[in-house]
């Protein structure tokens, strides 16, 4: 079995000297002991960026019976871009059918997964972030009767449990001058370290672990 992950910068593989960036798919694998990872996300793709430039098609050339394709978009789909806007209700839904309809037809099972949430705090409240992108993701994976991975739940209640400072932990946070790649520092509420990767990198391996596959 083979695990394929479709998705952007939030799960994306990144270059040591890019540290401390490290995407939750780059580290997958350290949860999945014995099962192979294929991870071909990408930053700045959205649903509709990542099958305009043919990544899914070169993955459904791998996709056999038994595999697992995880689906993780929304960061890029809300972007004004043209190249890789999705209105949530019309473009993004039909968008996810495709991922979920290519893995059926290669026998492998689709998992939906709603996005990390955005670190992003006011007043001493977590924000909402994603508008009703989330939403779409839970009710497709409800109508289709796919497995769903709902990060987005899972990483807001972990956000608001640690509070504002103890929670840029898992985010790009650095003081200036601690990595190379970030001379003057990060303050990044998007993209995790290390620690934040692994973190979401085993939310998702214990929630596989729960469907029975893994």
């Amino acid at each position: 079995m083979t695990v394929f992950i479709c998705g952007d910068s939030t799960a994306a593989s990144y270059k040591p000297e890019e540290a401390p960036l490290t995407g939750w798919g780059q580290v997958l694998h350290e949860f999945l002991p014995g099962v192979r990872v294929e991870n071909r996300a990408m930053g700045g793709r959205s649903t509709k960026s990542f099958l305009a430039e043919g990544r899914l098609q070169r993955i459904e050339i791998e996709l056999g019976p038994g595999d697992l394709l995880l689906v993780q978009f929304t960061h890029n789909d809300t972007s004004d871009l043209v190249w890789r806007h999705t209105d949530a209700w019309t473009s993004f839904y039909h968008n996810l059918e495709i991922y979920v309809d290519t893995a059926l037809l290669h026998q492998a099972r689709p998992v939906l997964m709603t996005p990390i949430c955005r670190r992003i705090w006011r007043e001493g409240k977590l924000m909402e972030s994603h508008g009703e992108y989330p939403d779409v993701i839970r009710v497709l994976a409800a109508q289709r009767n796919v497995p769903l991975i709902d990060i987005y739940e899972k990483s807001i209640r972990l956000v608001r449990r640690l509070g504002d400072e103890e929670s840029k932990k898992l985010y790009l946070h650095a003081r200036p001058g601690a990595y190379p790649a970030y001379p003057d520092g990060s303050a990044d509420d998007t993209h995790t370290q290390r620690f934040g990767a692994e973190t979401f990198a085993r939310m998702t391996a214990e929630a596989l672990g729960t469907f029975g596959w893994i």
